[in-house]
This record gives C-alpha cells, structure tokens and sequence, in this order.
C-alpha cells in the first residue's frame, strides 16, 4: 500500500545528498489552450528516464525573461502541437490548415532562435521538428498529400509506419538499423530543411521524418512521436541528455577558467559603422556573440593595410572607435592589459577588450610610437603582415627585403621588450622568425598561426619553428583561417582540433592557445564566430583533455606568458 507519509519522501529525497550527480535540466515547450499550458506526461516521463530534469516553459515572448530561462537550461525540447501558421513563411492559408496557436508559434519561434545561438542542444518532436525548420532556415508544407496515412487513428504507442534512416547520421548510430517503425500524427511536414539543417530519414512517400544539423552534434528533429514509445523511443531522450552532460560540463567550465582568443580583426568593419554592443550579422566578434559563446576576453587589433597613409594616426582613430564602444557598455564591457585585469573584469561579469596592433607599419617607423602605443595599453604587436616592411621580411609576398629582420627592427624589438609588449611573429617569414627568437630577450609568440606539417603554406609554423618557439619559452596559438587549416575541402572545426593537437604533440601543452582571426577571414563550420566558442571546448572535453589543459589552451599559457613579459620591463 502506497505510503501517505511527506517525512519518509523528505528522508529518501536526502538518501545520498549531497554526493548525488548534478543532471542535466531539460526544458520542455509547452502547448497552450485557452488558459492552460500544458504538457503531455509522456515527455517529461521520458526525460526522467533518459537522466534528466524536465522543466516545462511556458509560451512567453519576454525576450527578458526567454533569455533567463535559457541560462538554467542544459537542453531544450521543442514539443508537439498545432499547424503553424503559414504567414511566417510569407504565404496564406490553405484550405487544408488546421488549428493554429497564435501564443505558441511567436513564443516557440524566439526561444529556438535564441538557444540555436546559445549552442544549447535542441531536439524537435513533430511540430517541433517544423519549429527548427521556421526558426532556422527551412520551409513547412502547409499539407503533405500523399498514399501514405500520415495521422494515424491507432493508439500512439503503436507505431504504423516505415522509415528509412541515413548511415551517416546520429540516429543509425542510436538505432544501428537502416529502417525504423514509428508512430505518426501530422499533415504538415518540412519540405525543406535550410542549409543548417539535412534531412536523415525518410518515409516510404518520400516525405521528411528527421533532420540533423549540418554544423553541430546536439540539433535534431524527429517527425514521429518517441514519447510515447517507451523503452523504444529513449533511445533519442538518451542521446539528448548526453548532450546536455556535455553542453552543462562546458559551461562550468567556462565559470571557473578564462577563455581568450588572442586575435581578431573586428576593428576593420568600424569605418562601416558595424555595432559591436548589437547582434551585427556583418562581424563575427560583438557583445552578444561573446555572450552567447561565454567567452572572456578578446584581443582586438587595429591591422593596418600596406601602404597606410599616416599609420600612427590611422591606429589612433581604430583606437578611438574601440574605446568609444567600450566607454558606451561600462557595465559590461572594460579594457584589460594584464592578466590581473581580466581576471578583475571577470569576476564583476565584464568581457575584457585587450588590444593589439598587426602590422609594424603603425609605428611610422618612429621608434618612440612603441612608447606612445604602450600607452594606450596594446599588449602586442604583430611585426609585419603580408608584405616586408621596414620591420621585418614578411612570409608572403616578400622581396627579401632585409634578409630576415632589419637594424631598425632590432631596436623596435628591444623597445618592446623594454616597455613589456610581446612580440608577435604571425606572418613573419622564416628568417625574421629565428631572428627575432634571437633578438628578442622575453619569449616571443604567434598569436594566429598553424602547423605546416597539416597545411603548406608559407604563413604557417614549421615542426622546427614550433620547437624553437617552445624551447624559448613562446606560444603559437591556432588560428581558424580556412586556408590555414588546409588546402583542399571546406574546413571545419576538426581541422583546427588537428592543428592545435599536432602543435601539442610538437610543443607540449604549455605553448598552444586560440587565435581565431575572425573577421579577418577567419570563421569555419561549428566555429564561425564568437557565439560557437563553447563547441571548441566541448570537443576538448569529448577528447578527454583535463580541465587544468584546457585553462591553459583557452589562454592559461597566453597570460601567463604575458605576465611574464610585463614583469621584465
């Protein structure tokens, strides 16, 4: 007989508390009736079962109080319902339009479009699978006419059709079958998926049953009903709450370490009045990216093309405009120069902006211009870029000018080491990288370069240059320029795992960090931007690297070099 007592549940709630495991927190849409939102229990059940905690979210449209929820979720299931309404696609309505729900489509639509960019794992079921599709990209068949009966009348645990699933997909994975029976209750389906998206199963009547995204492992939608499937059905719970273990261990993670990327080029869309305090489709670096990525800090350099009219004050003015946007955001946004000041930004919920300068050809060749820019807190500045300068012979497009790095060159350098300012190599050409490892009396770095062992290419690292670089105490940070990772294929962001892991295994990991170039061509699939810099570490992770490795990749070395550096001036 069933135990009305609320002291024994108290006292088994506290059984192992609190060595108990954190699980993962599951949201789940919910459908809305009159005054009602409700949920079917199956769902929940079957999130229970898989390892999860499920959390019903109610359709609100409060971007506010829509972002808030999302911070607490690990994973989110976007459920099963009505038609929607096809004036989200820009087309009336058909006769054959069912029920649609005004509160639910407007309500699903935002919060799927703003945990895709939270890289927050999505699983759509049935209406849900079409919300990805409105959401992302793709198009909804307002009613799908074919032999085959899709909206069955038998119960829904009795499944009553076939589908055929793709061998390269995560369901065959799940299932280790070709073809699957499932349940059905739909007219509408998705008739196209978007880019984001490719289809991975299908009906008899060619009719799309689930889709899996193109760019990362956690985003699937599945047309059938596996809620009510039971111990058939879990299988895709189960899968969905591994990606939340991972997404969750991720973002703990990010808490308790600094993320940095040492170099992007955000600053050259200035002049195109781009707004970093804004979501601004035309860059790949702006507060909400960083936001949305959870990543710490960034290097912002003012790069100089060549020939630049009046350097100094061309780098003064990408100076200005920096901190123009920084004076804006106080509560948000602060410059940092040492280790100490990012951890301080850090810790009062502010992303750092670090600045550096890419091309010697800033200093006007006027020695006293390393001083002036100290001044302004640079933190580095890269010698030269694609050409030789009065610096240094540049890896491309070189004339061998001064045959590695000029007299002038010499003494920019030690001016750097004196007024604390690390040397950058990246885009130096062999010769001027040994010169300066010589030269200069504080280790010197590469803050966006890969290895040419993977990719041949004349602005990559040889194995002895990464060798030398580490023995002298130097990082090389990976960087996600396409041609740089390699020079066939689309790359993706595989690739830059390569490359970082090779530079591991050629200089140990205490010499390797992040540089993604964005926008300056950097950018590369499940790692275009500033928004996807968690899937970086969750690839880490699923490698198995510690989290003391991976504080030390996402820019553990880099500061401590950096200190390093500042406490020898």
């Amino acid at each position: 007989m069933k135990q009305y007592s609320l002291n024994a549940l108290t006292e088994e709630a506290y059984k192992g508390f609190p060595e108990a495991r954190k699980k993962p927190v599951i949201g789940m849409t919910a459908n809305h009736s009159d005054i009602d939102a409700t949920i079917r229990e199956a769902y929940y059940k079957q999130v229970v079962a898989a390892g999860g905690v499920p959390v019903i979210i109610p359709p609100v449209t409060d971007v506010s109080v829509v972002v808030n929820t999302l911070e607490h979720l690990d994973a989110l299931i976007l459920t099963g319902g009505g038609d929607y309404n096809p004036l989200w696609c820009g087309e009336e309505p058909s006769s054959k339009l069912h029920n649609i729900n005004a509160v639910r489509d407007s309500a699903e639509l935002l919060i799927t479009r703003l945990a895709y960019n939270r890289q927050i794992p999505l699983l759509g079921i049935c209406r849900g699978m079409q919300t990805l599709a409105m959401a992302l990209g793709g198009h909804v068949e307002q009613d799908h006419v074919s032999g085959l009966k899709h909206s069955q009348d038998a119960e829904r645990s009795e499944v009553t059709h076939s589908i055929s699933l793709d061998k390269d997909s995560v369901l065959y994975d799940m299932y280790q079958r070709e073809e699957l029976m499932v349940n059905s209750f739909h007219h509408q389906v998705v008739d196209n998926t978007g880019d984001r998206f490719r289809t991975v199963a299908t009906a008899p009547d060619g009719a799309i049953e689930a889709m899996e995204s193109t760019e990362y492992k956690s985003i699937m939608g599945v047309q059938w009903h596996p809620e009510w499937l039971g111990e058939y059905g879990l299988p895709i719970f189960q899968w969905l709450v591994e990606r939340a273990e991972e997404f969750q261990q991720a973002k703990m993670l990010h808490e308790r370490i600094i993320t940095l990327d040492t170099h992007c080029d955000t600053p050259m869309f200035f002049p195109q009045r781009v707004d970093f305090l804004s979501r601004d489709p035309r860059i790949k670096v702006d507060l909400h990216k960083m936001t949305e990525g959870r990543q710490d800090a960034v290097t912002m350099v003012c790069y100089l093309p060549q020939p630049t009219d009046n350097p100094k004050q061309y780098a003064d003015n990408i100076f200005d405009e920096i901190a123009d946007f920084v004076g804006r955001a106080p509560d948000y946004l602060a410059f940092a120069r040492t280790t100490e000041e990012i951890l301080r930004n850090k810790q009062q919920g502010k992303k750092s902006i670090v600045l550096g300068i890419e091309n010697g050809i800033a200093l006007d060749g006027d020695i006293s211009n390393v001083e002036h820019f100290a001044k302004r807190g640079i933190t580095y500045i890269t010698l030269c870029h694609n050409g030789d300068n009065d610096i240094c012979d540049s890896a491309r497009k070189t004339d061998n000018t001064h045959g590695g790095v000029s007299e002038y060159g010499a003494k920019v350098i030690a001016e750097m080491n004196r007024l604390g300012i690390l040397v950058d190599l990246s885009h130096a050409g062999e010769k001027s990288f040994y010169d300066a490892l010589e030269i200069s009396k504080t280790p010197i770095v590469c803050s966006h370069s890969n290895c040419r062992a993977l990719c041949d290419h004349p602005r990559n690292l040889t194995d002895d240059q990464l060798r030398a670089l580490a023995k002298a105490g130097g990082v090389a940070h990976t960087t996600f320029y396409p041609g740089f990772l390699k020079t066939v294929g689309e790359a993706d962001i595989m690739d830059g795992i390569r490359h970082l892991e090779h530079a591991i295994d050629i200089m140990g990991i205490d010499h390797v960090g992040i540089g993604t170039d964005f926008d300056g061509d950097g950018g590369v699939l499940g790692m275009n931007d500033s928004s996807e810099m968690i899937q970086f570490t969750i690839q880490l992770l699923r490698r198995r690297y510690s989290e003391e490795d991976i504080r030390k990749i996402w820019g553990g070395n880099w500061l401590r070099l950096l200190t390093q550096v500042q406490n020898c001036k």
